[in-house]
């Protein structure tokens, strides 16, 4: 049994917003804490870290693939140093202001220090999903980015898994930078570059002069988003929407600047892509602003790469905890059957942060529970938050800064962000203004002035709520986004975001993902991605003689997914779900199991696993017919 653990909760700026009815009846919600000093930008934080802590270590990888590889690591000053050489290679390259860094690999030390490097002297990086370049069948969002971008460099960190989307993008003849050492007995061409050879670049005057010449409004990246459309657009982020968001964060979770000056910054073990905001605004930014150090995994939340993600936090165990609900539930499992890697990972572990869709409860219980078991000597929970914003929010528009009790609650506004809630049908829509906020997408005036009001609030398209009208203070509730939600044929409204969380958790483990159908029809249906392991693990058990069986073992992905007993328990768990939620817009008469995957090209999923609703119904209609219909495949559950 562990022993208990005296800790301090980590402090929190106290819940104080200040209200006030705007002439059109829109209610304006701002905090009541001030934004503080705003950095001049982020190098100045790599500056003043690589001369405070020159030898605490910034960066660490794994050095190979291998199972148990040791980890290399890049102390601040070290970053500093490389981050200097390599800005003036980019200079010599060609990069500019006009002409950014166009990266194509997933996170690794040389993306980011090369990230920083562009930044440096400013010019802006553009990290793309890989899934653009390894999953895409046509490579089509790749080459309508390389054509919106127009980039001088392209980094990634092996040459050929992204040969053919290079060529299909057209970027074939641009300078490229790999991170893999280049073949000295081969004939590389000769605008191959190897970035070891560049992070030995000498030093060029002009850096300093770039560097000093950035500003608020000095272009740091453009992080592409889909949005329901499936085109992607760039989201300028400028130094101000970064700096400003971290300030704020530093106001309203004052533990972290306290700590730091104690000599214990934060220690992140994360695997969130640095092309989403989340992963590269958020998680990296904050270790920067804090001169704390980054363990980038290589995992991922899905069957075969969690496993490194599991080694990998039982060597380096966080002190702030990042992730999105499938990473959750495959972590609980996890832990679960682990004692030693839950004392391993709550050892040191102060906060645990969900985003991208609000946490099923279940697992919000389960993971207190695994905190205060006797082997990690805690006795008390870790605190739980979240926040809520987007892309074109830096990411952070609210951010949780008090104790909660349950998923939902978003939080109150930044430090300088003003909300406005706007009725809209029977919602409120939620609008935001702050320096948080992008200046407009990409070379696309057009679309820019669209995503603006004439109070210029950005529309961010989601939908919110006071927890409690009575005490605004206690945070506003994600109520959905707006442009998901239809009217039955009866007209009567319904909320996807809820629906769908209800789902999931009303069918675990069984479904990963659903999206909610019945637009104009009398009544609703939903789609069903399954688990397919849990799902198989259900028939298997289901029949006594099948564990060990070889025909069992055999048993195709459609037989599974056929199967009476899977079928049996999917029409139980949603007649459940039918009992406690009796109402027209919430019931389901009908289900369907989808035995096809989410697109990335038809833009159904993005790379962090997040579905698009609208995307999937416009792409399979064939499927949504099929679902209304009296077909052999559609489940009818218990009615309510």
């Amino acid at each position: 049994m562990g022993t208990k653990i005296a800790r301090t909760r980590p402090s929190l700026a106290p819940p104080k917003v200040n209200v006030r009815i705007r002439a059109d009846g829109a209610t304006l919600i701002e905090s009541a804490h001030s934004l503080g000093r705003v950095p001049r930008c982020l190098g100045s934080l790599l500056a003043a870290n690589a001369e405070a802590h020159p030898d605490r270590a910034f960066l660490g990888e794994r050095s190979g693939a291998a199972e148990g590889a040791p980890w290399r690591q890049v102390t601040w000053s070290e970053a500093l140093v490389t981050v200097e050489r390599l800005a003036s290679a980019l200079l010599e390259l060609g990069a500019s202001a006009e002409r950014p860094l166009l990266i194509l690999s997933g996170n690794s030390i040389a993306h980011a220090l090369l990230s920083l490097a562009a930044m440096h002297v400013g010019v802006p990086v553009a990290p793309v999903s890989v899934a653009y370049s390894l999953m895409s069948k046509d490579f089509a969002k790749l080459r309508r980015i390389a054509d919106s971008v127009k980039p001088a460099v392209v980094f990634t960190e092996q040459r050929a898994p992204f040969e053919a989307a290079i060529e299909a993008a057209g970027l074939g003849a641009l300078p490229r930078v790999h991170a893999e050492a280049l073949d000295p007995s081969s004939s590389e061409p000769s605008h191959h570059h190897a970035f070891a050879s560049l992070a030995e670049h000498p030093l060029s005057p002009e850096v300093a002069a770039r560097f000093g010449a950035l500003g608020p409004d000095s272009v740091a990246k453009i992080l592409f988003t889909s949005g329901s459309t499936g085109a992607p657009k760039g989201v300028i982020n400028t130094q101000r929407m970064l700096c400003s968001n971290q300030a704020s964060l530093a106001t309203l979770w004052p533990f972290l600047a306290e700590q730091a000056a104690e000599g214990k910054p934060p220690v992140l073990c994360d695997w969130l892509p640095w092309n989403h905001t989340f992963g590269a605004n958020f998680n990296f930014n904050l270790v920067l602003m804090h001169a704390g150090t980054l363990w980038i995994d290589g995992g991922k939340p899905v069957p075969h790469l969690f496993p490194t993600t599991l080694a990998n936090l039982r060597e380096r165990a966080p002190t702030l905890y990042f992730n999105v609900p499938r990473g959750f539930e495959l972590l609980v499992a996890a832990l679960d059957a682990d004692p030693e890697l839950r004392a391993h990972l709550f050892a040191e572990l102060q906060l645990i942060f969900y985003a991208g869709a609000a946490l099923p409860q279940h697992l919000w219980t389960r993971l207190e529970e695994l905190a205060t078991t006797p082997e990690t000597g805690r006795g008390e929970p870790v605190l739980m938050v979240s926040a809520w914003g987007s892309t074109e929010t830096a990411p952070c528009s609210t951010a949780v800064h008090w104790p909660i009790e349950r998923a939902g609650v978003i939080g109150n506004p930044m430090p300088g962000t003003q909300i406005a809630m706007i009725p809209n049908g029977d919602k409120l829509e939620l609008r935001v203004r702050g320096p948080n906020v992008f200046p407009g997408y990409w070379r696309e005036p057009e679309l820019s002035a669209e995503a603006f009001d004439e109070h210029g609030f950005y529309r961010i398209g989601d939908a919110g709520k006071l927890a409690d009208p009575e005490h605004p203070e206690r945070g506003l509730v994600f109520d959905g986004r707006v442009a998901e939600d239809f009217k039955l044929s009866s007209g009567t409204w319904v909320h996807v975001g809820k629906l769908r969380l209800a789902v999931i958790s009303a069918c675990e483990p069984l479904v990963s993902d659903c999206v909610v159908a019945g637009h104009d029809r009398r009544e609703l249906g939903v789609l069903l991605f399954p688990n397919l392991a849990a799902c198989r693990a259900h028939v298997e058990a289901s029949e006594p003689s099948a564990p060990g069986d070889p025909a069992a073992a055999q048993r195709s992905d459609e037989a599974v997914l056929a199967h009476p007993a899977l079928r049996e328990a999917l029409a139980a768990a949603l007649a459940g779900h039918n009992r406690d939620n009796p109402g027209s817009s919430t019931r389901f008469a009908r289900a369907l199991v989808l035995s096809q995957g989410p697109s990335v090209d038809a833009n159904e999923i993005t790379d962090k696993g997040y579905i698009n609703q609208r995307a999937v119904l416009a792409r399979r209609r064939a499927t949504v017919e099929s679902l209304y219909s009296d077909s052999p495949g559609v489940i009818r559950p218990n009615y309510g």
